[in-house]
Protein backbone atom coordinates (compact mmCIF):
# COMPACT_ATOMS: atom_id res chain seq x y z
CA UNK A 1 0.00 0.00 0.00
CA UNK A 2 0.78 3.29 -0.02
CA UNK A 3 0.92 6.17 2.84
CA UNK A 4 0.24 9.59 2.28
CA UNK A 5 1.10 12.43 4.74
CA UNK A 6 0.56 16.38 4.32
CA UNK A 7 0.43 19.29 6.67
CA UNK A 8 0.80 23.06 7.05
CA UNK A 9 3.94 24.17 7.03
CA UNK A 10 4.66 26.69 9.84
CA UNK A 11 1.18 26.21 11.32
CA UNK A 12 2.26 27.08 14.63
CA UNK A 13 3.59 30.36 13.34
CA UNK A 14 1.00 31.07 10.59
CA UNK A 15 -1.60 30.54 14.03
CA UNK A 16 0.01 32.21 16.46
CA UNK A 17 -2.07 35.25 18.41
CA UNK A 18 -4.82 34.10 16.41
CA UNK A 19 -8.18 33.70 18.21
CA UNK A 20 -8.91 30.14 18.16
CA UNK A 21 -12.11 30.48 16.17
CA UNK A 22 -10.60 32.54 13.98
CA UNK A 23 -7.49 29.88 13.55
CA UNK A 24 -10.27 26.92 12.81
CA UNK A 25 -11.69 29.44 9.66
CA UNK A 26 -8.09 29.27 8.47
CA UNK A 27 -7.32 25.53 9.09
CA UNK A 28 -10.39 23.48 8.47
CA UNK A 29 -10.54 24.20 4.59
CA UNK A 30 -6.92 23.29 4.47
CA UNK A 31 -7.88 19.93 5.99
CA UNK A 32 -11.03 20.24 4.39
CA UNK A 33 -9.11 20.36 0.62
CA UNK A 34 -6.51 17.61 1.49
CA UNK A 35 -9.46 14.92 2.71
CA UNK A 36 -10.96 15.75 -0.59
CA UNK A 37 -8.13 15.28 -2.77
CA UNK A 38 -7.51 11.58 -0.86
CA UNK A 39 -11.57 10.73 -1.29
CA UNK A 40 -11.02 11.45 -5.18
CA UNK A 41 -9.16 8.65 -5.54
CA UNK A 42 -10.49 6.32 -2.99
CA UNK A 43 -7.90 6.33 -0.78
CA UNK A 44 -8.99 6.26 3.16
CA UNK A 45 -7.94 9.32 5.95
CA UNK A 46 -7.33 7.52 9.01
CA UNK A 47 -5.50 10.04 10.95
CA UNK A 48 -6.26 13.74 11.55
CA UNK A 49 -3.62 15.48 13.32
CA UNK A 50 -4.37 19.01 14.00
CA UNK A 51 -2.62 20.86 11.30
CA UNK A 52 -2.80 17.91 8.62
CA UNK A 53 -3.92 14.10 7.89
CA UNK A 54 -2.27 10.81 7.34
CA UNK A 55 -3.90 8.55 4.62
CA UNK A 56 -4.11 5.28 3.28
CA UNK A 57 -3.94 4.16 -0.13
CA UNK A 58 -4.66 0.31 -0.88
CA UNK A 59 -6.07 -0.54 2.20
CA UNK A 60 -9.03 -0.59 3.73
CA UNK A 61 -10.09 -0.70 -0.32
CA UNK A 62 -7.70 -2.31 -2.07
CA UNK A 63 -6.05 -1.15 -5.41
CA UNK A 64 -3.50 -2.53 -7.62
CA UNK A 65 -2.83 1.14 -8.53
CA UNK A 66 -2.56 2.47 -4.91
CA UNK A 67 1.16 4.76 -5.94
CA UNK A 68 -0.82 6.17 -8.80
CA UNK A 69 -3.72 7.26 -7.24
CA UNK A 70 -1.57 8.19 -4.01
CA UNK A 71 0.73 10.63 -6.28
CA UNK A 72 -2.51 11.91 -8.16
CA UNK A 73 -4.14 12.87 -4.92
CA UNK A 74 -0.96 14.61 -3.51
CA UNK A 75 -0.90 16.68 -6.66
CA UNK A 76 -4.79 17.39 -6.44
CA UNK A 77 -4.24 18.56 -2.86
CA UNK A 78 -1.71 20.94 -3.60
CA UNK A 79 -3.57 22.32 -6.69
CA UNK A 80 -6.55 22.74 -4.48
CA UNK A 81 -4.89 24.46 -1.62
CA UNK A 82 -2.89 26.76 -3.80
CA UNK A 83 -6.53 28.04 -4.74
CA UNK A 84 -7.35 28.47 -1.33
CA UNK A 85 -3.98 30.04 -0.64
CA UNK A 86 -5.48 32.96 -2.92
CA UNK A 87 -8.35 33.59 -0.66
CA UNK A 88 -6.88 33.04 3.11
CA UNK A 89 -4.49 35.90 1.62
CA UNK A 90 -6.91 37.91 1.02
CA UNK A 91 -9.55 36.97 4.38
CA UNK A 92 -6.84 36.46 6.31
CA UNK A 93 -3.61 37.88 5.35
CA UNK A 94 -1.92 34.82 5.99
CA UNK A 95 0.52 32.98 3.44
CA UNK A 96 -0.77 29.28 3.12
CA UNK A 97 1.44 26.15 1.80
CA UNK A 98 1.32 22.52 2.64
CA UNK A 99 3.66 20.11 2.39
CA UNK A 100 3.31 16.71 1.40
CA UNK A 101 5.38 12.99 1.69
CA UNK A 102 4.40 9.59 0.21
CA UNK A 103 5.88 6.06 0.79
CA UNK A 104 5.16 2.85 -0.67
CA UNK A 105 5.56 -0.68 0.71
CA UNK A 106 4.75 -3.74 3.25
CA UNK A 107 2.46 -2.20 6.61
CA UNK A 108 0.70 -3.69 9.09
CA UNK A 109 -2.52 -2.29 9.23
CA UNK A 110 -5.02 -2.87 12.47
CA UNK A 111 -8.24 -1.48 13.82
CA UNK A 112 -7.99 -0.14 17.10
CA UNK A 113 -10.58 0.71 19.04
CA UNK A 114 -13.94 0.05 21.53
CA UNK A 115 -16.93 0.32 22.22
CA UNK A 116 -16.99 4.38 21.59
CA UNK A 117 -14.26 4.41 19.27
CA UNK A 118 -12.41 2.72 16.33
CA UNK A 119 -9.77 4.13 14.29
CA UNK A 120 -7.51 2.28 11.32
CA UNK A 121 -4.31 2.32 11.65
CA UNK A 122 -0.74 1.32 9.79
CA UNK A 123 2.86 0.96 11.22
CA UNK A 124 5.96 -0.23 10.03
CA UNK A 125 9.00 1.16 8.57
CA UNK A 126 6.90 2.07 5.20
CA UNK A 127 5.13 4.57 7.57
CA UNK A 128 7.96 6.16 8.94
CA UNK A 129 9.72 6.61 6.28
CA UNK A 130 6.49 8.51 4.66
CA UNK A 131 6.39 10.82 7.57
CA UNK A 132 10.25 11.58 6.89
CA UNK A 133 9.34 12.64 3.03
CA UNK A 134 6.76 14.82 4.25
CA UNK A 135 9.04 16.74 7.06
CA UNK A 136 11.81 16.99 4.57
CA UNK A 137 9.63 18.56 1.68
CA UNK A 138 9.95 22.22 1.04
CA UNK A 139 6.15 23.62 1.71
CA UNK A 140 4.46 23.54 -1.68
CA UNK A 141 5.82 20.57 -2.79
CA UNK A 142 5.41 16.72 -2.70
CA UNK A 143 8.14 13.90 -2.24
CA UNK A 144 8.22 10.50 -2.86
CA UNK A 145 10.62 7.91 -1.61
CA UNK A 146 12.39 5.09 -4.43
CA UNK A 147 9.49 2.42 -3.67
CA UNK A 148 6.89 4.72 -4.58
CA UNK A 149 8.85 6.10 -7.60
CA UNK A 150 9.25 2.77 -9.10
CA UNK A 151 5.35 1.85 -8.78
CA UNK A 152 4.59 5.32 -10.50
CA UNK A 153 7.24 5.75 -13.09
CA UNK A 154 5.70 7.54 -16.73
CA UNK A 155 2.34 7.72 -14.85
CA UNK A 156 3.90 10.74 -13.46
CA UNK A 157 6.80 13.74 -13.64
CA UNK A 158 8.90 13.38 -11.13
CA UNK A 159 12.53 15.40 -10.29
CA UNK A 160 15.26 13.38 -8.18
CA UNK A 161 16.88 15.39 -5.87
CA UNK A 162 19.61 12.92 -5.20
CA UNK A 163 20.15 11.04 -2.30
CA UNK A 164 19.43 12.61 0.93
CA UNK A 165 19.99 12.38 4.58
CA UNK A 166 17.10 10.80 6.69
CA UNK A 167 16.34 10.97 10.28
CA UNK A 168 16.58 7.31 11.52
CA UNK A 169 18.46 5.93 8.21
CA UNK A 170 22.11 4.74 8.38
CA UNK A 171 21.97 5.54 4.42
CA UNK A 172 20.98 8.54 2.55
CA UNK A 173 17.77 7.95 0.63
CA UNK A 174 17.15 8.69 -2.99
CA UNK A 175 14.27 11.50 -3.14
CA UNK A 176 12.01 12.62 -5.75
CA UNK A 177 10.05 15.78 -6.32
CA UNK A 178 6.90 15.16 -7.78
CA UNK A 179 5.67 18.17 -10.29
CA UNK A 180 3.07 16.81 -12.52
CA UNK A 181 1.01 14.26 -14.31
CA UNK A 182 3.41 11.87 -16.89
CA UNK A 183 2.27 10.70 -20.35
CA UNK A 184 1.15 6.97 -19.23
CA UNK A 185 -2.16 6.23 -18.70
CA UNK A 186 -2.16 2.49 -18.78
CA UNK A 187 0.76 -0.04 -16.96
CA UNK A 188 1.25 -1.00 -20.33
CA UNK A 189 2.26 2.10 -21.80
CA UNK A 190 4.18 3.14 -18.74
CA UNK A 191 6.50 -0.51 -19.34
CA UNK A 192 7.24 0.32 -22.78
CA UNK A 193 8.40 3.66 -21.88
CA UNK A 194 10.95 2.10 -19.63
CA UNK A 195 11.54 -0.32 -22.06
CA UNK A 196 9.59 -3.78 -23.07
CA UNK A 197 11.21 -7.11 -22.90
CA UNK A 198 11.89 -9.29 -26.15
CA UNK A 199 9.35 -11.67 -26.40
CA UNK A 200 10.54 -15.31 -26.43
CA UNK A 201 8.70 -18.71 -27.74
CA UNK A 202 5.07 -19.58 -28.26
CA UNK A 203 6.35 -19.99 -32.17
CA UNK A 204 3.17 -22.45 -32.70
CA UNK A 205 0.93 -19.46 -32.02
CA UNK A 206 2.82 -16.62 -33.53
CA UNK A 207 2.60 -18.68 -36.56
CA UNK A 208 -1.42 -19.53 -36.19
CA UNK A 209 -1.55 -15.55 -36.19
CA UNK A 210 0.49 -15.49 -39.14
CA UNK A 211 -1.36 -17.70 -40.76
CA UNK A 212 -5.09 -16.17 -39.84
CA UNK A 213 -3.58 -12.84 -40.77
CA UNK A 214 -2.75 -13.94 -44.79
CA UNK A 215 -6.21 -15.24 -45.07
CA UNK A 216 -7.88 -12.52 -43.50
CA UNK A 217 -8.02 -10.51 -47.10
CA UNK A 218 -8.97 -13.03 -48.75
CA UNK A 219 -11.85 -14.00 -46.64
CA UNK A 220 -12.84 -10.53 -46.29
CA UNK A 221 -12.88 -9.92 -50.19
CA UNK A 222 -13.90 -13.46 -51.15
CA UNK A 223 -18.28 -14.37 -52.28
CA UNK A 224 -20.48 -14.15 -49.32
CA UNK A 225 -21.03 -17.95 -49.36
CA UNK A 226 -17.49 -18.51 -49.62
CA UNK A 227 -16.20 -16.33 -46.65
CA UNK A 228 -19.05 -18.76 -44.84
CA UNK A 229 -17.19 -22.11 -45.47
CA UNK A 230 -14.08 -21.09 -44.84
CA UNK A 231 -15.33 -19.66 -41.23
CA UNK A 232 -17.55 -23.07 -40.59
CA UNK A 233 -14.25 -24.91 -41.50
Amino acid sequence: MTVLFADLKGSMELLADRDPEEARKILDPVLAHMMDAVHRFEGTVNQVMGDGIMALFGAPIAHEDHAVRACYAALRMQESVNRYADEAWRAHGVAVQIRVGLNSGEVVVRAIGNDLRMDYSAVGETTHLAARMEQAARPGTVLIAPATFHLVEGFVAVKSLGRVPVKGRSEPVEVYELSGIGPARSRLQAAARRGLTRFVGRDTEIEVLRRSLGLAPTARHAPEGRARDRSSS
